[in-house]
């Protein structure tokens, strides 16, 4: 069975597991959702993720979810750029989230970073996700 949108699944499973109060969650594995976890651990949103192998062969990443004081971490995350839709902006249209408080993953040619990492490096991109 093949997924139109294979981040926004994972985006999906990861605030239906933190509503449930899962500890970790797993997801199909691809190299552009490591990327995006790569910047919600840097981000300090989710504990990490390991990739593993399942018994069919096929890769596997399980994310571990962070809270505090019994509630998540994440409290919103929203997929912006679709594949109905892309959104892509220029470094000096890239959005800030809750007033810096958030963060929006992008993915630029330098590869995929936060916002701020975006605009460090003076690179715009497509908006991926926001996380609060």
């Amino acid at each position: 069975m093949s997924m139109n949108d294979p981040l926004g699944d994972m985006l999906t499973r990861i605030r239906n597991a933190q509503l449930r109060g899962k500890s970790t969650v797993a997801t199909p594995a691809s190299k552009l959702r490591a990327w995006v976890l790569d910047v919600l651990e840097s981000e300090g949103y989710i504990r990490g993720y390991e990739k593993k192998t399942t018994e069919n062969g096929q890769g596997e990443l399980v994310i571990s979810l962070k809270y505090f004081e019994g509630t998540p971490v994440i409290r919103e995350l929203k997929r912006v750029s679709k594949p109905g839709r892309r959104v892509y902006m220029g470094v000096k249209d890239i959005p800030s989230v809750r007033n810096g408080l958030g963060v929006s993953i992008v993915s630029t040619p330098k590869g995929v970073m936060s916002d701020a990492a975006a605009r460090s490096a003076n690179v715009g991109g497509e908006v991926l996700c926001t996380v609060f």
